[in-house]
């Protein structure tokens, strides 16, 4: 990943710099201890039948649903917010709605797997563009399709894998139960509160791996609620959680009890986990090539595997159609929040907005969107150095237009001005650009797609808009722009935070990252039906909300999404998000129907 402003866990606790020596002998000791304890953990785990460990997730449901007031409140307040702030919306969403989502996932694929089926049973497997076989794994049941009505996911294998392939290979290491993988060091994100929790609960059900968790220092306000959440994990040993600065991360990651590590945050940090050398080269042109001196001598330090989700520059692709009014301030506001969530503290946070220079509508959907920005509402931006990162904006382009109390700045990148920064640099806060390509239709869609491959750093996430009118027009076009984006997650009218929050979707950077050239990272994660030899996930959602998106119905256009949900709860401009978030977790907690009604109810006042 090229750029200089760090990521999730950059110098917020596990940041080059540090040395095992340099931590107390008490906590090495200590740290050993919980390492010991965790490989007794492992031979446990491992005599464990497929549902007894369906029957513990179980147990951590509960366990979760207990903690999840507490949970998206104490989330909130270290943000800088009150509990029940209208922004708590995404505290529900991104704390225990996510984490009960990806529980009753995994049991499910537990207990499919312990009485002989797939985890494909059920799921329908097509082809996609390439000769690529691709899974419709969302929605599986009611429950998804009532409460994302109008949404759907699709995993999309690598070229090669057959139907036969992704079948047999379903299940990942729960196909050998018996075969433990010992102990995995899980460094924690410090910007989203199920992170870290849905890292452990992979490690441990995908890898066969229990796990140690560093948490991020950001997050130590929540150990509390972790220890309550997982506390069915953390008795017999299949879990520890602890705290520490750098000293800590540098001791945990060579420490001989380790199998494997696991990180959210930045390539920084990857490269000092991996090559033990903090410093970077003069020029961050190489878009994470060869980031360090020991990298570019192929000589890494850290002896066990690795894996890592490490962010990236995520575009917008807005594909120029004939849009109504409210269409542009709808996709406008929808922008605003790709940006704003979290106070654009968000490896999915959208960065550079791709529009069409021939777009007769772009001045009207501009005004859109710097209404949209400004409007949104003001918080703290709140993540370690994003003054740093603010001031570097600034300096990289004057012109910025800046709201929120000069917290939030939008850049237009005009036609001969330099999108360097922008375009390479992760900021990691609410800085949001805008850059042009020529052309409409195909020729449009895929110059944008090629401008986010060659010129935008990272392949995590990215996004695009498209009217259904004009995604019909293109046909297979579209489609095979869909699959030329070098991406490991896409949005299509929707946001990659979609496809994060959704269990049976994968999340993680395009294939083909090295410890050279990490890229947005090695691995995937979630991907509860535990699918093997993934290339991407894509999201799909309506282009309009309810009831707009009655009209294109009536009018049947045939790539029209049908829809019952009024603007998503997860949009800053949503005035109920907070109350429909927390009615949405405690309808997965308790499943009483009374409570569901009152807050679609809700919805749909937003």
């Amino acid at each position: 990943m090229a750029g200089s402003a760090p990521a999730e866990a950059e110098t917020t606790g596990d940041a080059p710099g540090a040395t095992p020596a340099a931590l107390p002998a008490a906590e090495r000791a200590a740290l050993d201890e919980a390492i010991a304890r965790l490989e007794d953990g492992s031979r446990v785990w491992a005599a464990l039948t497929l549902d007894q460990r369906a029957r513990l997730l179980g147990r951590v449901r509960d366990a979760v649903g207990a903690a999840a007031e507490d949970w998206a409140d104490i989330a909130t307040t270290s943000k800088g917010l009150e509990p029940g702030h209208p922004l708590s919306a995404e505290e529900w969403l991104g704390g225990p709605y996510a984490i009960i989502s990806l529980l009753d996932a995994l049991r499910e694929t537990l207990q499919t797997l312990s009485t002989g089926g797939n985890p494909l049973d059920g799921v329908r497997l097509d082809t996609a563009p390439g000769g690529r076989l691709r899974a419709h794994t969302f929605p599986l049941n009611g429950t998804e399709r009532l409460l994302l009505s109008g949404f759907t996911g699709e995993v999309w294998f690598q070229p090669g894998v057959t139907a036969a392939d992704a079948r047999r290979e379903a299940g990942l290491a729960q196909l050998t139960p018996t075969e433990p993988a010992g102990v995995g060091l899980v460094l924690g994100a410090g910007n989203v509160a199920s992170i870290p929790a849905a890292d452990v609960l992979y490690e441990l059900v995908a890898a066969n791996r229990v796990a140690l968790l560093k948490l991020n220092p950001t997050q130590d306000t929540l150990l509390p609620v972790f220890e309550q959440a997982l506390a069915p994990l953390i008795e017999p040993g299949f879990l520890r959680i602890v705290r520490g600065g750098a000293a800590t991360g540098a001791y945990l990651t060579s420490h001989p009890g380790i199998a494997h590590v696991h990180i959210t945050g930045s390539a920084g940090t990857f490269d000092a986990i991996v090559w033990g050398d903090p410093a970077r080269p003069a020029s961050d042109s190489d878009a994470g090539a060869g980031t360090t001196a020991a990298a570019q001598k192929g000589e890494p330090s850290l002896t066990v595997p690795i894996t890592a989700e490490l962010g990236g520059v995520s575009p917008i692709i807005v594909v120029p159609g004939r849009w109504s009014a409210a269409d542009l301030r709808y996709q406008a506001q929808h922008v605003a929040t790709m940006r704003l969530v979290n106070a654009g503290h968000n490896c999915i946070a959208g960065q550079v907005v791709i529009l069409s220079a021939d777009w007769p509508q772009r001045e009207e959907f501009l005004r859109e969107l710097h209404a949209a920005y400004t409007a949104a509402p003001v918080r703290p931006v709140w993540y370690p150095r994003s003054d740093e990162r603010l001031a570097a904006a600034a300096s990289d382009y004057p012109d910025a237009v800046w709201s929120a109390d000069g917290t939030r700045a939008l850049v237009e990148v005009g036609p001969h001005a330099d999108a360097t920064a922008i375009e390479t640099v992760e900021y990691f806060a609410p800085v949001l650009g805008v850059v042009e390509v020529r052309g409409t239709g195909q020729e449009f869609l895929d110059a944008a797609v090629a401008h986010a491959n060659e010129k935008l750093t990272g392949t995590l996430g990215a996004n695009v808009l498209i009217d259904p009118a004009t995604e019909e027009a293109l046909g297979d076009g579209f489609e095979r722009a869909i699959a030329d984006l070098r991406y490991g997650d896409i949005a299509i009218n929707t946001w990659t935070a979609f496809n994060f929050l959704t269990a049976r979707l994968t999340w993680g950077g395009f294939p083909g990252a090295t410890l050279a050239d990490v890229s947005s990272g090695i691995g995937i994660v979630h991907n509860a039906l535990l699918l093997d030899r993934v290339e991407r996930s894509i999201g799909r959602g309506p282009f309009r909300p309810f009831p707009r998106s009655m009209g294109d119905t009536l009018r049947r256009v045939r790539r029209a999404r049908r829809t019952v949900l009024p603007t998503p709860p997860w949009f800053v401009s949503s005035r109920t998000g907070a109350e429909v978030s927390a009615g949405l977790t405690r309808y997965l907690i308790d499943g009483r129907v009374p409570g569901l009604v009152r807050t679609l109810a809700k919805a749909m006042r937003a």
